[in-house]
């Protein structure tokens, strides 16, 4: 599938993937910032943004449509920048295609099966009968009345709303079907250990990174560095942007 992107700077490229629900926009003023050094290119992943919508999602199709990016833009290696469900495609994608891969960055996740933390939010947005809204206002109510979410996360999710040409209301994302591939996005990724150089981003307030599953960590990734941003939660670029694009250009140097 071709993917939607956009790209800053001039240099050695670095390829970010957004996480679950949401999109390029999230990393553009990160993204603007890495550009300095680098060439960056914020993907809209399938089913996300202004990527093409599928029945289809897997975590093989999405390595799949970056290799398709890879070719498309003459990319034969790159720093990888992950997170959340990006986490995970960027880990899958060095375990196939480590000889495309420079070093690795994953934030706030790690390679490993996830109970539900999302049925609520999906629940809640399929809920919501976008045909009767009539501002903005009324579908952020609902999805804030539907989820009990913090405030944090419903504007994050309404950054995925938009009016279509017919000035209708619409999701960015496809909510069906990634509703429908849920249990697939929340589990394991696999494959031959990543010997590459790789680094772990954790938000301190968050429990997606554990002592537990930092030894399955270790095991995938051998050459692997774990660092903690202070005061962040699981969208640690979101919350701490100074701090993180600090940790990134340090382990890019």
């Amino acid at each position: 599938m071709e993917l939607n992107y956009k790209v800053f700077g001039e240099g050695f490229p670095v390829i970010i993937l957004h996480g679950l629900l949401g999109s390029l926009d999230n990393w553009q003023s990160i993204a603007k910032v890495i550009a300095v050094s680098y060439k960056v290119y914020i993907v809209d992943q399938r089913n996300h943004g202004r990527s093409g919508h599928s029945d289809d999602f897997s975590y093989s199709l999405i390595v799949a449509d970056l290799e398709e990016f890879y070719a498309a833009h003459k990319i034969e290696k790159a720093h990888i920048i992950g997170h959340s469900m990006g986490g995970k495609v960027a880990m899958q994608f060095a375990f196939k295609n480590p000889d495309k891969v420079e070093k690795l960055i994953v934030v706030d996740v790690a390679p490993v099966q996830y109970g539900d933390r999302h049925s609520h939010i999906f629940k809640g947005l399929l809920g919501i009968d976008l045909s009767k809204a009539a501002e903005r206002e009324d579908v952020e109510a609902q999805l804030r009345d539907a989820t009990k979410e913090d405030e944090g996360t419903i504007q994050f999710l309404m950054k995925g709303l938009h009016r279509n040409d017919a000035n209708e209301f619409e999701w960015r994302f496809n909510v069906a079907a990634l509703w429908k591939a849920y249990n697939a996005i929340s589990d394991e990724v696999s494959g031959a250990s990543f010997e590459g150089k790789t680094l772990f981003i954790k938000g301190q307030k968050s429990s997606y990174i554990t002592a537990e599953n930092y030894g399955v960590i270790s095991d995938y990734f051998p050459n692997n560095e774990l660092t903690e941003i202070d005061g962040a939660g699981h969208w640690v670029h979101a919350e701490k942007p100074k701090e993180f694009t600090e940790e990134v250009l340090r382990f890019l140097k």
